[in-house]
């Protein structure tokens, strides 16, 4: 079989992630994909992208655009194609119909409902190929991935602090310890979320509303579920009870049922912004994965720090982070990082 040159193929990979990438697809719940069609000289007969949750699959797309010329053609896929009947067809399926010669996909599929593409390709008798660029293919879905793999949603833990480390002065005041620029920031942080979550502490001292604005106004369009935490009613005029967003009102002091309720409603990404407690309870648990940190350059001195007890009571029992990106933001500076799930070596060994 007459096969397109590999540099074309990866081209049309690297072509078909950044299809996958388009700006205005939903972060989730579907995962992003692009789909790249080739002829046996590396030409592009069509392309397609998913779109969002009942929109046709990437590969879908790219053959309705290519019509009778996919017969023979080679599939370039991000993620193997799906084997799983759900709003739209199985797309292994689909390629076998179209008269596809060969596909080539980045990202073995996690989900156990809709793996086995590889396998309904393969037994029809179309040539597959798998693992080309599939570290870039898992960073593009990465909390996709995570939320399959793992049964619960990523969590990011977001705080906002002082040089020494705080988040409240000593008489409870706290607005605003970050600059207009950092707490924007904080918004479009929100509008790539499906949950932020907060503790019935923070409703009841702050009363935040938790919805993305621009300049003070609410936006339309898609807002994160709004979750409170906690056994204390909320009064009615909480600003977090408003019309700009759904609200789900947690009774419960425990993270891995928040998560679990979150997961039931097909969240995959939450942002913890409670206080202390809340984020004390859930480092406690094991269950943040990422921290977005603001460090305002200011000083108290006293006053409420960033994270109450949770339960690391040495240095070897500290949670290291890995720092995968730090950015100057007005005034403030932005910290993000990775919680360190394995390490060569003990947590807190030092240099004599």
């Amino acid at each position: 079989m007459t096969r397109p040159p590999q540099p074309a193929v990866e081209a049309a990979m690297r072509r078909a992630l950044a299809l996958a990438a388009s700006p205005g697809v939903p972060a989730g719940p579907n995962p992003r994909v692009g789909c790249v069609l080739l002829a046996d000289d590396g030409a592009t007969l069509a392309e397609g992208f998913h779109r969002g949750a009942g929109t046709p699959h990437a590969e879908a797309d790219a053959l309705a655009r290519a019509g009778t010329a996919a017969r023979g053609a080679t599939a370039v896929v991000t993620l193997e194609p799906c084997a799983h009947t759900g709003r739209t067809g199985p797309c292994a399926q689909g390629l076998v119909e179209a008269g596809v010669a060969r596909v080539v996909f980045a990202q073995t599929d996690p989900n156990p409902v809709a793996a086995g593409g590889a396998d309904v390709l393969r037994a029809a008798g179309v040539e597959v190929e798998s693992g080309l660029l599939a570290v870039e293919s898992l960073a593009l879905n990465e909390i996709w991935t995570f939320a399959v793999t793992e049964g619960r949603p990523f969590v990011t833990w977001k705080a906002a602090a002082t040089l020494d480390g705080r988040i409240a002065a000593s008489d409870g005041s706290s607005r605003w310890i970050t600059s207009r620029a950092a707490r924007a920031e904080v918004h479009d942080l929100r509008a790539s979320v499906d949950a932020v979550v907060v503790g019935t502490g923070t409703v009841l001292a702050d009363d935040p509303q938790l919805a993305v604005r621009r300049d003070g106004e609410v936006i339309e369009g898609r807002q994160p579920l709004r979750v409170v935490v906690g056994l204390r009613d909320l009064p009615a005029a909480s600003r977090v009870l408003d019309g700009a967003a759904r609200t789900l009102h947690l009774r419960t002091h425990d993270p891995l049922e928040v998560l679990a309720a979150l997961r039931q409603l097909d969240a995959q990404h939450v942002l913890i912004e409670g206080g202390p407690t809340l984020a004390a309870a859930f480092v406690r648990a094991g269950l943040v994965d990422a921290v977005r940190w603001y460090v305002a350059p200011a000083l108290l001195g006293a006053g409420r720090a960033a994270l109450d007890d949770a339960g690391m009571d040495s240095i070897g029992q500290a949670l290291r982070l890995d720092v995968v990106d730090v950015a100057r933001i007005g005034d403030d500076v932005r910290i993000d990082a990775r919680v360190r799930r394995h390490s060569g070596e003990p947590l807190g060994r030092e240099e004599d």
